[in-house]
């Protein structure tokens, strides 16, 4: 049920910024950006979503016809929420695989729904956190329901900062 309910939010949220005509795009606000990392804060109806995002600083295969792709770490205060890693693929990911994320030597797994993937252990989802801090570059596996694997890769220059911002901007 938490997966469910956590979608929802964000689904939100990437629309207000990827299409600037949407209704809520006036509420999301860009808090600050930080190496390649930008803090965002949406408040409506009472309830205050913020993330850091940042996009791929480069895509395997380029010739993969894709949406956008973007890395996130997201909170939401009034459900207790303070750094949610997901990650948006731009297509619809191949049913019952698994999507990666390496930083460094270590490997999480992600469940994908959609077009997006997510932690499914909370522990897992804070080791991973704390490995994006430390690292320099996080790549993300996964394979589209085409069959297509790619792999983007993510600086996390001004993570960390990012992050900082995130805790104060998202109270």
């Amino acid at each position: 049920m938490r997966k469910i309910i956590r979608t929802a939010p964000l689904a939100t949220i990437l629309a207000a910024i990827l299409a600037p005509l949407a209704a809520n795009a006036q509420a999301t606000t860009v808090e600050g950006t930080y190496g390649a990392w930008s803090v965002y804060a949406n408040e409506s109806a009472g309830s205050k979503l913020c993330f850091a995002a940042a996009s791929p600083t480069e895509k395997k295969p380029a010739s993969a016809n894709r949406g956008p792709t973007l890395l996130y770490v997201s909170a939401w205060p009034k459900d207790g929420i303070r750094s949610e890693v997901s990650v948006k693929l731009g297509y619809p990911v191949k049913p019952d695989s698994t999507v990666t994320v390496t930083v460094g030597t270590d490997t999480f797994s992600l469940f994908p729904k959609d077009e997006r993937a997510y932690v499914a252990d909370p522990t897992q989802e804070l080791k991973l956190v704390e490995a994006l801090k430390k690292g320099s570059k996080a790549d993300v596996t996964a394979t589209s329901a085409r069959g297509t694997e790619t792999t983007d890769t993510y600086t996390l220059s001004g993570l960390t900062q990012a992050l900082t911002e995130l805790s104060k901007t998202c109270k």
